[in-house]
């Protein structure tokens, strides 16, 4: 092999034992989740049924995988690590130059394309369902990877501020008739307010006793939502939400609405493209806000608190004012997506703010690469319109029955996904990292100065 690489010796027979190893473990585990279905007869009787050709494709399929990373991935993961390293081709340095704004123009142009290629009837579902239900989930990993990704504080109560912002919108609205505008940067306010005072608590928490800390603030405050009926009126929610206007024009079929003031036809998808642009200028500001910070004094102090707590008060930076800012800057982001998901659906409960929704933001983080804004973009598109194409997947109920919903199998896919990237990308997709800030140039940061990895 060039450069002195040697390939690794492929063992067909060792790979197919481990393959049937692995298919016997994904049998156990899928036995009672896959294999058993329960339900209910027409005389309210719990009734079991299996599911055998379904869980024994997906056996196999497990099993196959594995045999084909054996043969294939590992001797190839072998070469790659033994090969020196080799300089960046040009293309990718054109590609990395031009991927940004191409990638705002496309995000910017992305509605239009879909009214003018789809019409405003399939173009509704395309723009809400992918565009903005996917920019939403964004806006919330860019606002926790300031918490996660920048500062290395582990968060999995996240949620709770994106429910403070929800219900902070919907009681203000809906009790003194506030408007939208007013009440968006107020419920970034209290979401931030609550922020701090989860941040006092942790102060002195690191590590898996600060994720234990602030997954349990996330129930309570599922909880507070749910047993406070005189305020959020439990789980039945808060239903009539007031919804944006366009600088007071409403989007509805009157004659004051948006559609008869400019002269158009009326259409449900001239309120969806609004508020797509909406939470596109939101999330486009959580970005910019957060690369800004970067670069100022409390971004280097988040980054330095990150890779090493104790170095940190060693140089003179106060941890507690450090801590107390990350957890209140991802909190008011969280408290704009969430007063901005209560303005578009017109209606929350409890249920829309439940423990999985911070493991989905923290698995966009993860996924993406921890600082790394385009990682978590990349990674949101991927997990929420991978989501949403699940739906689209009707086909699969002519293979393994009608009673099948490929969206069950979402947090299935959630897993599978991350041991592939602990696998093959341990540090995220976006692994590189540049300095915040340099001197004369830019140089790649070595993997024993960073605690992630290669810069």
């Amino acid at each position: 092999m060039p450069g002195g690489a040697q390939t690794e010796r492929v063992d067909p027979a060792g790979a197919l034992r481990d393959a049937g190893r692995i298919a016997l473990i994904a049998f156990a585990l899928f036995l009672p989740l896959i294999g058993f279905l329960t339900g209910v007869d027409g005389s309210n009787q719990l009734v079991l049924t299996t599911r055998w050709p379904l869980l024994f494709a997906l056996v196999a399929v497990v099993a196959a995988c594995r045999f084909f990373y054996r043969v294939t991935i590992t001797p190839w993961l072998a070469q790659r690590a033994s090969q020196p390293a080799r300089p960046v081709p040009a293309w990718r340095q054109v590609f990395a130059k031009w991927f940004i704004p191409g990638a705002i123009g496309f995000v910017i142009a992305y509605p239009l394309i879909i009214y003018f290629t789809v019409g405003p009837g399939g173009g509704q579902k395309w723009i809400d369902n992918f565009g903005v239900q996917i920019l939403i989930y964004m806006m919330l990993g860019w606002g926790l990877n300031i918490v996660v990704g920048l500062a290395g504080l582990l968060d999995l109560g996240y949620v709770a501020f994106y429910a403070v912002g929800a219900y902070s919108y919907a009681l203000l609205a809906k009790t003194f008739g506030f408007s939208f505008w007013i009440l968006l940067p107020l419920a970034g306010v209290l979401s931030s307010f609550w922020g701090i005072l989860l941040g006092f608590p942790v102060l002195r928490l690191r590590g898996d006793y600060l994720a234990i800390v602030t997954l349990a603030f996330g129930e309570i405050i599922r909880l507070i939502l749910i047993n406070w009926v005189a305020l959020t009126n439990g789980y039945a929610g808060i239903i009539g939400i007031p919804r944006p206007s366009f600088f007071g024009i409403p989007f509805n079929a009157n004659d004051d609405g948006f559609a008869a003031v400019f002269g158009l036809p009326f259409s449900p998808i001239y309120r969806v493209m609004f508020l797509y642009y909406l939470i596109l200028a939101l999330g486009l500001v959580t970005c910019f806000v957060t690369v800004r910070l970067r670069r100022l004094p409390i971004g280097r102090a988040w980054e330095a608190l990150r890779e090493d707590e104790i170095a940190c008060r060693a140089l003179g930076i106060n941890t507690t004012n450090t801590k107390l800012t990350a957890f209140a800057m991802g909190a008011m982001f969280a408290g704009f997506a969430g007063s901005f998901f209560a303005a578009r659906e017109a209606f929350i409960s409890p249920e829309s703010f439940t423990f999985i929704e911070s493991a989905t933001i923290l698995s966009i983080v993860v996924l993406g690469g921890m600082g790394s804004q385009i990682g978590v973009a990349i990674a949101a598109i991927v997990m929420i319109g991978g989501t949403e194409i699940l739906r689209e997947l009707d086909f699969l109920k002519d293979i393994f029955g009608q009673t099948f919903d490929p969206t069950q199998y979402r947090m299935l896919l959630f897993g599978f996904a991350l041991v592939v990237i602990m696998i093959w990308r341990p540090r995220g997709l976006i692994a590189t990292r540049e300095p915040s800030v340099f001197l004369k140039e830019r140089k790649t940061i070595s993997a024993e100065m960073v605690k992630e990895g290669r810069g």
